[in-house]
């Protein structure tokens, strides 16, 4: 601080008002500070101002649903990574499905004194938070329900599924299967809407009888999978609306002799690897938690969204050919 109010030509109390944020700070000093600490190459230690108002080392909370799905060990990875960047630690839990198990952690946590929470969100409703005053969230990947003023950072989910049918459909493919999980939950929801909004401008039928709605696991999604194939007129196509789903694919065509095209929502391991490779949705997972990071210790108001942007990854399996038979 005292180095930028010698480089700024300020008093060290106004440094100290503009990185507190606090008033009666003119907007031609306030931009004066803010350009010789980008310029020193300073930024905020947020550990140090907590110790300086007499709180603890920053810890974070991260309550996700089961950090054995690939996509959450990967969030929990750089969400602890950009906590790093601000000298803080994380601790994480897992409510596995079970919604009285994640207001039993975030309730934990915060008897515990961990008071800023990134959460996963489930599909119960989150309204019981207003119970906790002094307690700070961010959700991630859902919009949480019963809860008007929510910080939230998303995946363009709509998009995601958008492009998926989109690449599906430009191969030859009219009757394409959705396979998803909770649709109550916004992600979900967002992923079939942009896949019906596919098909609709395509001119093609939103086949209900292909949709399969709630298969949490590779188990069961290798039934339902089956179970569509051997319709009189199945789908030549399938869209999974998540990794898990996408694994459960793999596991019925292991036993089948046909080959439809797929594409899942969710990058993971292994997925270069299989012949032909799974083509993906897929984004920048240390950009999502870098996000929920930023929001949690900045300070600002409930009720902002940012969206993390989607891509389409080619490796083979969504580039199999169908039918251009118009339905």
């Amino acid at each position: 601080m005292v180095d930028v109010a010698r480089h700024a030509g300020v008093s060290l109390k106004t440094v100290s008002r503009v990185v507190n944020q606090e008033p009666h700070v003119s907007t031609l000093l306030r931009q004066r500070v803010l350009a010789s600490i980008s310029t020193l190459g300073f930024r905020r230690n947020e550990a140090a101002s907590r110790l300086a108002r007499g709180a603890t080392m920053l810890t974070l909370g991260l309550i996700m649903e089961n950090i054995s799905n690939e996509f959450y060990s990967r969030l929990a990875k750089a969400v602890e990574a950009a906590a790093a960047e601000h000298e803080a630690l994380v601790v994480f839990g897992s409510y596995e499905e079970r919604p009285e198990r994640e207001r039993m952690l975030v309730e934990s946590m915060y008897a515990r004194g961990v008071d800023s929470l990134i959460i996963v969100p489930s599909a119960a409703d989150h309204g019981w938070l207003g119970e906790h005053p002094g307690l700070t969230t961010v959700f991630v990947d859902r919009v949480p329900t019963g809860l008007d003023q929510a910080d939230v950072v998303l995946l363009d989910d709509v998009r995601g599924g958008l492009v998926a049918a989109e690449h599906l459909i430009a191969r030859g493919h009219r009757r394409i299967a959705l396979i998803s999980d909770d649709d109550g939950l916004s992600s979900v929801h967002d992923r079939a809407s942009g896949y019906r909004t596919a098909l609709r401008a395509a001119g093609l039928p939103v086949d209900e009888s292909l949709v399969v709605r709630g298969v949490f696991d590779p188990w069961r999604v290798s039934r339902e999978v089956s179970r569509l194939l051997d319709l009189a007129d199945p789908p030549t196509a399938l869209f999974a609306t998540n990794n898990r789903a996408a694994i459960g694919i793999l596991q019925a065509l292991r036993e089948r002799h046909e080959r439809p095209a797929y594409v899942g929502f969710d990058d993971f391991a292994l997925a270069d690897v299989f012949n032909p490779g799974v083509t993906v949705v897929r984004y920048d997972v240390a950009r999502l938690a870098r996000s929920a990071v930023d929001l949690l210790l900045d300070g600002g108001s409930g009720g902002r969204r940012v969206k993390v942007p989607v891509e389409l990854v080619a490796r083979g399996s969504g580039e199999l050919p169908g039918s251009r038979a118009k339905p």
